[in-house]
């Protein structure tokens, strides 16, 4: 998920000869905020919230030095602390301060409503609590840890009561320990847990309280995930979250995330009215509790060094933070959201894109039935301005003349009004050459009227010896879909800039059918002509055929290849496996799939494995068996596997269906992919609505145990909306095999409390058990 963002103001910090080092928020007696206080290396900025955020000096706080934290103590009181000392702010502008003993100065500290912790160089606590009149008391004894402390970490006065029971510290020997604040055992530890790397940052939040929605009075129950938790971020960039037993203060239940290459920061701030805890590495992760699950989801946003939570009239729960050496005010939009998206508009539908290997710039190729190319639409806006002019009688030649005019001049806009339709078999088509991050087109191409491209590729081509990169893009002219015919096809060659910035025409070749899918290889273009499987090379005029299959039944929609091996995907015919042997000049089926599919994509897996979705929704996976690929190895002649065309003149050897499942709309696209850094491998699906799935490998066979008999008991326990059996949608078109509903399975959190200890307990586990597992399973592959 990643979550959008608004930003509500950007300041510069100049003027300052050293780096932003930290900002913290300053909260007055109103609702809002009233001050943002930026430190620096050697100096406190103190800027006022207004209509507009102005810099103040009159604020009580010392400007000479920096500042390691800012809060307000009670009701009308501040507090900052600073390397030399502790200032208490009262309301009347009275100042008490505290001094370190000796040369002894302040390295960390944690501050909440009423409670102020520092620690001293040398590893030493001392401990500070707010009395009933409103005075900082310091506590008679402090406490000598046994090594530097990294980092402390206080959690918010629970409502009701006087202090937050426990202090969370983390120490340069790699440990974080629990510290209780009660005063029977003030600073005494009460646990400790080691650490794989040293601790940068903790943040201790109470998190997931409430009733489940739906909810309310004495049937309301706490969301079991809620509770107290300490969060570790590392220097190596993990993120741990610890539960924190609200008794004894024991750590338990662990949940670990890499975040990034940077140490993690965190930051605790206001999301829908409760705590979340802001993670900045070498990118931005909010951590928050919604529907009894907790999300960690990254922001759509430039690197942040420090943030803090900022409540003001406009936004009540928003985001101060340095990013460079700007201020900025930032507002969390859309937490949901699955994917951050950017959307460019475009001159028809766009159909495929490839990349530029070495820019990364883009090619589109856009193609609209019913429409008309733009020179066609001022040609016959022409026309009609003409025809205005001619069947105007003779006294009104001069008032058509001016109406034609005027006609001629008006630019209406099509998202406003609509594209004028051209009919069946008018095709208008374009290919485009843009900046994927910008937006920004670099090259517009557009084609003639009924010239209509379906494929893209990019490749380079060895005969040429240059290592150029081309891209071939490949149309039909005067196609019309039912029934199916037109007059041909093409393949247009351009050469792309070495800068990824501009196309060339190179030349065009006449093909008999429709060319519906293009492919580099080994040096080489693959492509299928309706359900001709071609290899061209490129000419000084043309390009030139060099080989063909036949065999393929209906029509060729996709082609994937690895080194010799190719895989053809048919229209209505499943995936065909071929070789190409480059001595005889020969492509070969070797290999074909044992069902009738209406294949729209396919993704490589391995060398044998291929996942393909088709037009009814199902995903499967199929595999050639072991010995399928020696057999063909085995047979140097190849004339078994050309003569012996197996059943229906299908190939000799099938392919295996390891895994299916129907997940209920169109598939467009399937592409082997990493959604996380560090996370394994899935495969990434597109719908025709709009959807974005995964299908995630296992890793165990426990796991697969796990999940099974958990999806098991969400079939009885959570029944579809609309009465339909689960297992029934699930094999809609081909029996479910091998895969097991995630989306099912996540729901157990959903669930009453008594249903899911039931079914924990038939799992032989605890809930939280069960929402860990889940949780650990989904964050290997996503968020």
């Amino acid at each position: 998920m990643h979550t959008d963002h608004k930003q509500l103001a950007w300041r510069p910090l100049m003027g300052y000869n050293k780096p932003v080092c930290v900002v913290f928020v300053m909260i007055n007696t109103d609702e809002y905020d009233a001050y943002i206080i930026v430190s620096f290396t050697n100096a406190t900025l103190v800027l006022s919230i207004g209509e507009t955020v102005e810099e103040i000096t009159n604020s009580g706080f010392l400007g000479t030095t920096p500042t390691l934290a800012a809060h307000q103590l009670g009701e009308d009181s501040l507090l900052q602390v600073y390397p030399q000392g502790i200032r208490h702010i009262k309301a009347d502008k009275r100042v008490n301060e505290w001094k370190t003993p000796g040369k002894k100065v302040i390295t960390r500290c944690a501050v909440n409503e009423r409670q102020v912790v520092i620690a001293l160089s040398g590893g030493e606590l001392v401990y500070f609590e707010m009395d009933v009149a409103g005075q900082l008391n310091e506590y008679t004894e402090r406490r000598e840890m046994s090594a530097e402390v990294s980092c402390l970490s206080l959690a918010t006065v629970p409502h009701g009561e006087q202090r937050s029971r426990f202090l969370g510290v983390g120490l340069a020997d790699q440990t974080v320990r629990v510290i209780s604040l009660d005063p029977t055992d003030c600073l005494q530890p009460l646990s400790m847990q080691a650490l794989p790397a040293s601790p940068e940052s903790l943040c201790m939040v109470e998190m997931g309280q409430g009733a489940p929605e739906g909810t309310v009075g004495a049937a309301a129950e706490p969301v079991s995930i809620g509770g107290m938790f300490l969060n570790i971020g590392l220097q190596n960039g993990v993120l741990l979250r610890t539960a924190v037993d609200n008794i004894t203060g024991d750590l338990s239940d662990t949940r670990t995330r890499y975040l990034g290459t940077r140490p993690v920061k965190l930051f605790k701030v206001m999301m829908m009215s409760s705590e979340a805890v802001l993670a900045v590495s070498s990118r931005s992760w909010l951590s928050y509790s919604y529907q009894s699950r907790f999300h960690l989801t990254p922001l759509s946003y430039d690197l942040l060094e420090y943030a803090s939570c900022f409540s003001s009239e406009h936004c009540p729960e928003g985001i101060v933070a340095i990013s460079a050496n700007t201020l900025r005010i930032l507002a969390l939009e859309k937490l949901g959201v699955v994917f951050n998206q950017v959307s460019t508009p475009l001159r028809y539908t766009p159909r495929k894109f490839v990349l530029h290997p070495p820019t990364s710039k883009l090619v589109v190729i856009e193609t609209d039935h019913n429409a008309f190319t733009e020179a066609t639409k001022q040609q016959r806006k022409k026309m009609m301005a003409e025809e205005m002019i001619q069947t105007a009688g003779e006294d009104e030649q001069e008032a058509a003349a001016q109406m034609a005019q005027e006609f001629l001049a008006e630019d209406l806009p099509e998202s406003i009004f609509g594209s004028p339709k051209a009919g069946t078999g008018m095709w208008a088509s374009c290919i485009r050459l843009m900046h994927p991050t910008e937006g920004k087109t670099l090259q517009l191409i557009e084609l003639e009227q009924n010239e209509a491209a379906f494929s893209l590729t990019v490749c380079q081509f060895a005969a040429r010896g240059d290592m150029e990169w081309y891209v071939v893009v490949g149309t039909a002219r005067d196609l019309i879909l039912n029934p199916r015919s037109c007059s041909g096809g093409c393949l247009w060659v351009y050469r792309l800039a070495p800068d990824g910035s501009t196309m060339e025409f190179v030349h065009m070749t006449v093909v008999d059918n429709v060319p519906t899918a293009l492919a580099p290889f080994q040096g080489r273009l693959l492509v299928g002509v309706g359900k001709l499987l071609r290899i061209y090379d490129i000419g000084k005029k043309k390009m030139l055929r060099k080989c063909e299959n036949k065999h393929i039944p209906y029509l060729i929609v996709d082609i994937k290849t690895i080194g010799h091996r190719i895989y053809v995907s048919d229209v209505q015919e499943s995936i065909h496996f071929l070789r190409y042997r480059p001595v005889e000049n020969q492509l070969i089926v070797f290999a074909d799939d044992t069902f009738q599919r209406w294949m729209t994509s396919c993704a490589i897996l391995d060398f044998n494995t291929v996942a393909i979705a088709d037009k009814f929704g199902s995903i499967s996976v199929v595999r050639l068996p072991l010995d399928t690929s020696d057999e063909v190895d085995e047979d140097p002649t190849g004339t078994r596997t050309i003569w012996d065309r197996g059943y229906l003149s299908g190939a000799a050897q099938k392919a295996e269906c390891i895994a299916t499942i129907h997940v209920g709309d169109i598939i467009n696209s399937l592409e082997k992919a990493t959604l996380i850094p560090g996370g394994s491998e899935a495969i990434i699906y597109t719908t025709l609505s709009g959807t974005v799935g995964m299908l995630a490998p296992f890793s165990s066979r426990e796991d697969i145990d796990f999940l099974q008999h958990l999806q098991m008991h969400m079939r009885a326990e959570l029944p579809a909306l609309c009465g339909r059996d689960h297992l029934a949608y699930r094999s809609y078109y081909y029996p479910i095999k091998n895969v097991i509903d995630g989306d099912m399975c996540e729901q157990y959190n959903t669930l009453e409390p008594a249903k899911r200890r039931s079914i924990a307990e038939e799992l032989d586990r605890t809930p939280s058990e069960v929402a860990k597992k889940l949780e650990d399973l989904r964050t290997r592959c996503a968020f």
